[in-house]
Parts: C-alpha cells; sequence; structure tokens
C-alpha cells in the first residue's frame, strides 16, 4: 500500500471487542478495499486486502478470510503506522 493510498483511504466501519478492534477501509487512489485487525492485548495487527463484495463478511468473520486471503501480520504498537 502506498503513501497515498494510506492518506486517502477511508474507514467504512469499526468494532472493538474484548481487546481486538477491527476496521473496514476503502482506498479512493486505488479503489481497493482492505479489513485492518489489531490485537491489544499482544499488540500485533494484520491487514489483507478483500473484494467489495465479500467487504461486510470479512469484517464481520476477519480471521477467517485472513487465513484464505493471504493476511500479513504486522507487530507494532498501537497507533504507529506502517505503511
Amino acid at each position: 500500500m502506498t503513501t497515498k493510498e494510506l492518506i486517502e483511504r477511508r474507514e467504512l466501519a469499526h468494532r472493538s471487542n474484548d481487546g481486538i478492534e477491527v476496521t473496514l477501509f476503502w482506498s479512493k487512489a486505488s479503489n481497493r478495499v482492505t479489513i485492518a485487525v489489531y490485537h491489544a492485548r499482544s499488540a500485533t495487527a494484520l491487514e489483507f486486502d478483500v473484494d467489495g463484495a465479500d467487504a461486510l463478511d470479512a469484517f464481520n468473520h476477519p480471521y477467517a478470510y485472513a487465513a484464505t486471503r493471504g493476511g500479513h501480520g504486522i507487530a507494532a504498537p498501537r497507533g504507529v503506522t506502517i505503511p
């Protein structure tokens, strides 16, 4: 993901439960839809692309989609952006 995509991406949905935050993003620059998951207890995150038609289902079941979509894990403290 380019810096421009990070700047221009919009949060479409967000939920938090039991230390896990899930966010659905759309990037205007590339028309990409991504799901970002942050796990507070382990301070780890993952993000993966998803087809727009599957966005809501992936938002509700991110770990199932990450396993099939090649989600990449990112170990970073909350608030740190990794391009």
